[in-house]
């Protein structure tokens, strides 16, 4: 096995604690959760609702797998994050599916949680390959 490599991609938004955007491995990405914050304005506060926060995160998914030369087509498994899991997960599920081709869909786990950083309502983060 080759030693990791850590990605911080420039186009990406600005990390809300110490991290890599991306860590790979032996073909395998593992990115960071990421949060619904604007790359052109981090301080701003998240947008409002669950679907325009789910859009904004899998955009920002996006921009880092763009800036490793990858898409969401590589994409093996993902793991979400909501805190109003109850109130949420419908919209939060909406929107996901609409990212991808039908039948396409990664593995995925989605888990109820007490608080997510910047008041965050969702955060995803991602496993994928490189082909």
């Amino acid at each position: 096995m080759s030693l990791p490599i850590h990605h911080m991609i420039a186009a990406g938004p600005r990390p809300v604690a110490p991290f890599s955007h991306a860590v790979e491995a032996d073909g395998w990405i593992f990115v960071t959760g990421q949060m619904p914050t604007d790359p052109n304005a981090p301080d701003a506060p998240p947008p409002e609702g669950i679907e325009a926060q789910t859009r904004r995160v899998i955009e920002n998914l996006k921009l880092i797998l763009a800036g490793l030369e990858l898409g969401l087509e590589h994409v093996t498994m993902a793991r979400i994050y909501l805190t109003g899991f109850e109130r949420d997960y419908a919209a939060m599920n909406a929107v996901w599916q609409s990212a991808f081709p039908a039948g396409r869909l990664p593995a995925r786990t989605t888990v109820g949680v007490t608080a997510l950083a910047v008041g965050a309502l969702v955060e995803i983060d991602l496993v994928a390959r490189r082909p």
